[in-house]
């Protein structure tokens, strides 16, 4: 009778080489470094438009924008609800003729 222990496979070996092989250039050793040295300030990516001006939360961010498009949306017709009829205009002289006719 065989042993088990006979049929065993022994492991397979590990590849540990490196993906990308380093270099032993000391500039790129230091480029994350001297990238984040020279990185501009936030209020600068706020200017370009590249971060949000808000101070909340990234999570939060979405939800503020789509409040603050809620709201400019509630005071466009807001405005739209109060303006002036074309008769009211007409009698001021602001326009000549009513618009809505052909």
């Amino acid at each position: 009778m065989a042993d088990s222990s006979d049929n065993v496979n022994p492991a397979p070996a590990i590849d540990e080489t490196p993906i990308s092989p380093s270099r032993p250039d000391p500039q790129r050793k230091n480029s994350l470094e001297q990238h984040l040295k020279r990185r501009p300030v936030r209020q600068e990516l706020v200017k370009k438009n590249i971060l949000p001006a808000s101070n909340a939360a990234p999570g939060l961010i979405a939800q503020q924008k789509e409040l603050e498009k809620h709201m400019r949306a509630d005071s466009l017709n807001e405005r739209i609800a109060h303006r002036p009829s074309p008769e009211a205009l007409i009698k001021e002289g602001v326009l000549h003729e009513d618009p809505r006719s052909p």
